[in-house]
């Protein structure tokens, strides 16, 4: 498994790289070259069914008899503005009624945060309870060379502004590079309650040495081996490639349309990936009814490569923007699924026992140049800018929370871990700090207090501390801090590190103080990139405007 997901791996970065050394001179010749590559070595196999265990338990039917199901929908860099609930895409033009109806059904956290401004370090907080820095989860791993091959590459001249490269001794393998097997993480706490636990789509949390979903307490997973949703001349699929994003171009070389069922070997969907995952829940909730089940349902949505439905994006003609409408549809079919699992527990008459637990691993992507994607907040994915790291976070439960409730508290991902764990009845690991904190009683009223007085956030270069709704933003290089007062200013518009220095003081201390509790990272950061706070990367950089680094 792990030399030939290597192998696989390395042929993707060494075709990128060839890639950008023929980019030099005709970029379409070097991508038909990837392609044809990738074609030959990514091995995805024909379609092939999967078949869930299903058991009994002779309580199952009785309400009470057993401990509620938990279903855990992690979205791919959902931004705030994406659900109607907060606004909604082009303009709240296309509803999302589904997930808007979990916060209908049960609970809003309004301040809700991710455990990271990328994918990967926030998945580990939700997996472990933890920050993911205890354990040196700092970086998202990529494939090996594609951090140097970005320092690499030949800047726009639209951007003003340098990447920094970092030499490393040595870079993990990136299958090695994830959760080590120390952690225990939430399926190993609720298998111990004889919950059955499953997982489906992406993982992103090593897959060697320990780390993939079966060796970290899921009974079953569903793996996404690669990026596309179908494969790009597929008749029903509309496309969408960003021209100002080098990347982008990259990916669409390399990516394959895979996915793996407890082995390494990959095979086609036989659907649109997103309706793939959603059809396979549905099919988990059907054969597990008769007992306890943890489902961890990680969809790839919205996350680049922009494809979409044809009949979703058709169903969009008001949207003009061809980038956005294929978007638009993507948050669609992500709606959809959602629905559909909300209606296969009722259907199977588990909705009032089952917690459903739904977020976005991070903000949404300023690389799609969509600039309203987390509006009103400033920042994007690759920031802990608001925009970054201010997600939907929303939480029902008939049988314990009322419809309705709203909490402003700031909450953060590794909280879904201890409020799974706690509506189980399972007992938190007693041998480490457990960051998460029990939701539950502060949604249903028996908490007084707030969960969480302060809030961290690392990734090398940006650093975030959040003390008592004041928030600090550090970027090393280029030196730079920004202090913003949330309570009055949750946007962050206004920076305050002039005017209160007392206050900037206070929380650089706080965060100098949570860094050395914090462990040295696993593997090292490759690369600090300049991002624009301000302006997706559709849109030119100007000389004043405000940027963070951020190191991968």
């Amino acid at each position: 498994m792990k030399t030939r997901s290597r192998w696989i791996i390395s042929s993707i970065a060494a075709a990128i790289v060839v890639g950008y050394s023929a980019w030099t001179f005709r970029g379409p010749i070097a991508l038909s070259l990837i392609s044809a590559a990738m074609e030959r070595r990514s091995q995805i196999e024909p379609h092939r069914e999967i078949t869930w265990s299903s058991g009994v338990d002779g309580q199952a039917r009785s309400l009470g008899a057993r401990p509620p199901n938990i279903v855990l929908i992690l979205a791919d860099d959902l931004g705030w503005n994406d659900i109607t609930l907060n606004g909604g895409v082009a303009k709240g033009t296309v509803p999302t009624p589904n997930i808007d109806s979990i916060a209908q059904q049960g609970v809003t956290f309004t301040n809700g945060y991710a455990a990271n401004g990328t994918c990967a370090p926030s998945r580990a907080a939700i997996m472990s309870g933890r920050y993911g820095t205890r354990f040196g989860f700092e970086f998202t791993p990529t494939p090996p060379g594609m951090m140097q091959l970005m320092s690499l590459m030949p800047r726009d001249s639209s951007r003003l502004r340098d990447g920094i490269r970092h030499e490393a001794a040595e870079v993990l393998d990136y299958d090695d590079m994830g959760m080590p097997p120390s952690e225990i993480t939430l399926a190993e706490v609720l298998a111990e309650r004889d919950y059955h636990t499953v997982h489906i789509g992406k993982w992103h949390l090593g897959r060697s040495n320990g780390m993939a979903p079966t060796d970290q307490g899921f009974d079953e997973s569903l793996l996404m081996a690669s990026g596309l949703y179908l494969p790009e001349d597929h008749p029903d699929v509309v496309n969408s490639k960003q021209d100002f994003d080098p990347i982008d171009r990259f990916l669409w070389a390399a990516m394959r349309f895979g996915v793996s069922f407890n082995t390494n070997d990959a095979f086609e969907p036989d659907r649109y990936l997103t309706d793939y995952f959603t059809e396979h829940a549905v099919d988990v909730i059907e054969a597990n009814r008769d007992r306890p089940f943890f489902l961890y349902l990680a969809h790839w949505a919205p996350h680049t490569p922009l494809q979409a439905l044809r009949e979703d994006y058709d169903a969009l003609s008001h949207i003009d923007n061809h980038r956005e409408r294929v978007y638009a549809a993507m948050i669609r079919s992500l709606d959809r699924g959602v629905g559909r699992v909300l209606e296969a527990l009722r259907n199977n008459g588990l909705e009032d026992n089952t917690l459903v637990l739904f977020t976005s691993d991070n903000g949404g992507a300023g690389y799609l140049g969509l600039p309203e994607v987390n509006s009103p907040f400033r920042g994007w994915k690759i920031t802990l800018f608001e925009g970054g790291i201010h997600v939907p976070f929303l939480a029902k439960w008939p049988a314990r929370i009322a419809p309705g409730t709203v909490i402003d508290s700031p909450v953060h991902h590794f909280d879904l871990y201890t409020t799974a764990a706690a509506a189980g009845g399972a007992a938190l690991p007693d041998d480490r700090k457990i960051d998460g904190v029990d939701l539950l009683p502060f949604v249903t009223g028996e908490a007084e207090g707030v969960p969480h007085r302060s809030l961290f956030w690392r990734s090398g270069a940006s650093q975030s501390a959040l003390v008592d709704g004041w928030k600090l933003n550090v970027s090393d290089p280029p030196g730079r801090r920004w202090l913003f007062d949330l309570n009055a200013d949750p946007t962050e518009q206004r920076d305050l590190s002039d005017e209160r220095p007392d206050k900037l003081a206070e929380l650089t201390a706080a965060l100098a103080k949570h860094n050395a509790e914090q462990a040295p990272p696993a593997w090292p950061s490759q690369l600090s990139a300049p991002v624009n706070i301000d302006k997706d990367l559709s849109q030119p950089d100007a000389p004043d405007d405000e940027y963070i680094y951020w190191s991968n």
